[in-house]
C-alpha cells in the first residue's frame, strides 16, 4: 500500500502514567490532536512544579496540525496548552466550560491570539480527511465529551474520561446510543480510559455523595471547611446546594478554586443562588453556623489553603476547635502521607475531620470494570488501546477486553511515542517519535534535567559544604584558608572538631599539589573534593555535596 495511505496513532503521554494526556492521530500528512494534559511531580522531582510532554515531534511537524481537540477541562487534559500553544498557533475545540477553564489560563500567561471554537455533545465537524463527532460523556466535570474520529481508513473512537452515571448532578448520561450506533457501523479503534479498571462492578453515582455532603451539613454545628478538587464542578454544586439548604453563606479561598467557581458560575454551570457568595474577608462578621468556606488543599498540597490552615499559616482562616473539614476526595497515589498529616494536624486543633475512606465522601468519575466492558461490548472495535492509566492498568484493561471477545493479537498495550499504524489490511507497531516529559520549574521550562535533579536529591538528604581557600599561583603557597561553610550537613557549633579535622586534611591535599607543581585549578578543586569528601565519609558516613572555591592572590 502507498505510504500516503496510513493512519497513525501516536501517544505523547498518558500511557503508562496517569496524568499528561495527550495523543496524536495522524492520516497522510494532516495530524489531529487529542487533549494536552500535564502531571503533577512525585516526591523525587524536587522542587519542580509541573510535568508536561515533550511535543517537540509537533513542533517538527507543526504545519501538518489541524486542530487539538479537548475531551474535558481537568488540568491532566489541558494544562500544557499554555505551553503548547505559545509554539503551535492551531484552532482549539471544546465544550463551554473547557474552554472557559482554558482562556483563563491563557490569559494568565498572555496568550490572547488563539482560536477557541465551542462546540456541544452531538455537534460533527470536518478537520481535513477527518469528520469529528462530539459524544456527550458522564465524568467528574460538566462538558464532557469523548469522540469519535471518522478517518478514510475507518473510525477512531476516544472514550475520554468516562463513567455511567443513571443520575448525573449534571448534563445528561453518557450516549449509549451513539456508542452503540457507532460499533453497528464498524469501528476500526477504540482507545479507552483505564483509570479505574482495578475496581470491580460500577461506579457509583456522584448523586450518593450528595446525600453524605447533606447530612454532614445538618449536623455540623460550626463552620463548615470543604476541601475538593476545584475542578470536581459537580461535588462543588452539591455543597453549595447543601449550604443554600441550611442557610450558610459560602466563601471560596485558594486561588484555582477562586477562579474555577467564578468560571463555572459565569457560564452557567454552577446555580448559586444571589447573596450566597462572599468575600473570604467578611466571614468573620457571621456567625459560625453560617459559613461554609470552599477551598484546596484536598490532597494535602504543601502551600495549599487547607495544608496552610493546618499549620496554622494562613493569614486569613485559623481552625477553630468545633469547625467541621469535609475532605471530598480520594487520595491519588503518592499523596497519602501528606494528606493524613494534615488531617492529623487539623485534629489536634480540635476540629471534627471527615474524610473520604470513612465518609463516602467522594466516588469516582471514572468507569470501573463493568462500565468499561459495556463501553468495549457497544463500540465492538476492531482494535483495542487502553489509555490513561499506568502500566499495570493498562494490562488489566487488556485483560477485560479479551473477555469480551476482542483478540490478544488485536490489542496494543503501549508506550509513550510509540506509533501504531494502520492500513487497509493490518495494525502494527512501526517505531517510535521523539517523546517523554519536560520539567516546569518557575518560570524555566525543561531546563531541569537529571544532573539538576542529582544535586538537589544530594542537598536535600546530606547538605552541602563549601571549601574556599586564597593561593599564590606562582608558588602555590596557601595564604588564607581554609574555611568552610556548611548547610544542611552539620551544626557547626556542636561540630568543630569534625570541621578542624575536615580543614587539615584539605591542607594536606594542597600541600602535596604544591610538591608535585601542581597549578591547574580543576585538578586542584578534584584534590580539595576527594579528601574533604573520603575524611567526611569515614567520620560521618555522609556524602555533602563539596563545592571548592580557590581565589588567587599574587605577591
Amino acid at each position: 500500500m502507498n505510504r500516503e495511505n496510513k493512519l497513525q496513532i501516536i501517544p505523547l503521554g498518558g500511557v503508562g502514567e496517569i496524568g499528561k494526556n495527550m495523543t496524536v492521530i495522524r492520516y497522510n500528512n494532516r495530524i489531529l490532536l487529542i487533549d494536552a494534559g500535564l502531571a503533577f511531580p512525585d516526591d523525587d522531582l524536587l522542587g519542580i512544579d509541573l510535568i508536561i510532554p515533550d511535543y517537540s515531534y509537533l513542533i517538527e511537524n507543526k504545519d501538518m496540525v489541524l486542530g487539538i481537540l479537548i475531551t474535558h477541562g481537568h488540568e491532566d487534559h489541558i494544562g500544557t496548552l499554555p505551553y503548547l500553544l505559545r509554539d503551535l498557533n492551531v484552532p482549539v475545540f471544546g465544550t463551554r466550560l473547557s474552554l472557559g477553564m482554558i482562556e483563563a489560563k491563557l490569559e494568565e500567561h498572555n496568550l490572547a491570539q488563539v482560536t477557541l471554537n465551542i462546540i456541544q455533545p452531538g455537534d460533527t465537524i470536518k478537520l481535513g480527511a477527518f469528520k469529528v463527532d462530539f459524544i456527550n460523556g458522564t465524568h467528574s466535570i460538566p462538558g464532557a465529551v469523548g469522540l469519535a474520529i471518522h478517518t478514510p481508513l475507518g473510525i477512531i473512537v476516544h472514550t475520554g474520561d468516562f463513567k455511567l452515571d443513571y443520575t448525573p448532578v449534571s448534563g445528561d448520561i453518557l450516549d449509549i446510543h451513539k456508542f452503540t450506533e457507532l460499533g453497528k457501523q464498524g469501528v476500526l479503534c477504540l482507545l479507552s480510559d483505564s483509570t479505574n479498571v482495578e475496581r470491580p462492578g460500577f461506579t457509583m453515582s456522584e448523586r450518593t455523595v450528595g446525600k453524605n455532603i447533606d447530612d454532614a451539613f445538618f449536623y455540623a454545628s460550626g463552620r463548615i471547611i470543604f476541601a475538593s478538587f476545584a475542578s470536581n464542578i459537580n461535588r462543588l454544586q452539591q455543597a453549595i446546594t447543601a449550604a443554600v439548604k441550611y442557610k450558610r453563606k459560602v466563601a471560596t479561598i485558594g486561588r484555582s478554586m477562586i477562579n474555577v467557581v467564578a468560571i463555572a458560575e459565569k457560564l452557567g454551570y454552577l446555580e448559586i443562588p444571589e447573596d450566597t457568595l462572599i468575600e473570604i474577608e467578611k466571614v468573620m462578621e457571621y456567625r459560625d453556623n453560617e459559613v461554609c468556606i470552599l477551598t484546596t488543599g484536598s490532597q494535602g498540597e504543601p502551600m495549599s489553603a487547607l495544608s496552610r490552615m493546618a499549620t496554622g499559616n494562613h493569614r486569613q482562616i485559623s481552625i477553630n476547635e468545633g469547625d467541621t473539614i469535609i475532605i471530598s476526595a480520594s487520595p491519588i497515589p503518592g499523596n497519602e502521607k501528606a494528606i493524613f498529616r494534615n488531617i492529623d494536624l487539623l485534629l489536634r486543633l480540635g476540629a471534627n475531620v471527615i474524610y473520604e475512606s470513612i465518609s463516602g465522601m467522594h466516588v469516582s468519575g471514572h468507569a470501573s470494570q463493568e462500565e468499561l466492558k459495556l463501553m468495549l461490548s457497544m463500540v465492538k472495535p476492531k482494535y483495542f488501546i487502553p489509555v490513561h492509566g499506568e502500566y499495570r492498568m493498562l494490562i488489566k484493561h487488556a485483560q477485560l477486553a479479551q473477555q469480551v471477545g476482542i483478540p490478544a493479537a488485536n490489542i496494543f498495550i503501549t508506550e509513550i511515542g510509540n506509533v501504531i499504524e494502520f492500513t487497509g489490511q493490518e495494525a502494527k507497531l512501526t517505531g517510535s517519535v521523539p517523546s517523554g516529559r519536560v520539567l516546569i520549574d518557575g518560570l524555566g521550562i525543561g531546563d531541569i534535567g537529571n544532573i539538576v535533579l542529582r544535586d538537589r536529591k544530594m542537598l536535600s538528604e546530606d547538605g552541602i559544604l563549601i571549601v574556599v581557600v586564597t593561593i599564590n599561583p606562582s608558588t602555590g603557597d596557601i595564604l588564607a584558608g581554609p574555611d568552610i561553610v556548611t548547610r544542611g550537613f552539620v551544626y557547626v557549633r556542636d561540630s568543630e572538631e569534625l570541621i578542624s579535622g575536615v580543614k587539615q586534611v584539605i591542607k594536606e591535599a594542597l600541600l602535596l599539589c604544591q610538591q608535585e607543581k601542581i597549578t591547574q585549578w580543576a585538578t586542584l578543586k578534584n584534590r580539595i573534593k576527594d579528601a574533604a569528601g573520603k575524611d567526611l565519609y569515614k567520620k560521618t558516613k555522609r556524602r555533602p555535596m563539596i563545592i571548592s572555591i580557590i581565589q588567587e592572590v599574587r605577591n
